[in-house]
C-alpha cells in the first residue's frame, strides 16, 4: 500500500474520461488499497482513480468520522438523486490551496461493482453524496469547479496560478 502522487491540474487526463473496469482483480483490488491511502493521506472523503493517474473507472469514499470504512467502486452510475440540494465547500489535491461551494443534489443512488466483483448499489446522504458525486465528475473528465459560472471557474483558477 502506497500513497501515490496526484496529478497536477491541467494534466490532460484529469479532463479525460476513465475506461470501464471489466473485472476485478488482485491488480484493481491493489489501486485501491493505494488510493485509500493517498485519500487517508490528504486527508479527504474520496479519491477517483484518474486523480493518481489511472485511468479506470474506480473510486474510493469515506465521509465516517472514525475512517476505515471506505466503499470500494468501480464503474460508479449515479441511478437516482435527490431534488434536495445540499452546498459543501469542495476542493481537490489536484488543485491544492482553492475550493468553492458547489451546490449538489444531498442524496444519490448509486450502483457500481464491488471488490467481490458484484454489481452493488447503495444510497449516499450528506458528505459521502457530495463526494460520490465530485468522484464520478472526476471519473468523467470533469474537476469541481466545471460547476461554477464561467466567472467564478476563471476566478478560483486565476487564484490557483498565483498560488503555484
Amino acid at each position: 500500500m502506497t500513497v501515490r502522487p496526484c496529478l497536477p491540474w491541467p494534466d490532460k487526463r484529469l479532463k479525460t474520461r476513465a475506461e470501464e473496469v471489466d473485472e476485478i482483480t488482485d491488480e484493481i483490488r491493489a489501486i485501491w488499497d493505494d488510493m485509500i491511502d493517498t485519500m487517508e493521506a490528504m486527508p479527504g472523503v474520496g479519491l477517483a482513480a484518474p486523480q493518481i493517474g489511472v485511468m479506470l473507472r474506480l473510486a474510493v469514499v469515506d465521509g465516517s468520522t472514525e475512517r476505515g470504512r471506505a466503499v470500494r467502486l468501480a464503474n460508479p452510475e449515479i441511478l437516482h438523486s435527490s431534488i434536495e440540494l445540499r452546498e459543501h465547500d469542495e476542493a481537490s489535491p489536484n488543485l491544492p490551496g482553492v475550493s468553492a461551494k458547489i451546490k449538489r443534489p444531498r442524496a444519490v443512488t448509486v450502483r457500481f461493482v464491488n471488490e467481490q466483483g458484484m454489481v452493488d448499489r447503495r444510497d449516499f446522504v450528506g458528505i459521502e453524496a457530495t463526494s460520490m458525486q465530485h468522484q464520478i465528475d472526476h471519473l468523467n473528465g470533469r474537476m469541481y469547479f466545471d460547476n461554477l459560472s464561467k466567472v467564478k471557474r476563471d476566478m478560483l483558477l486565476r487564484k490557483a496560478k498565483k498560488l503555484g
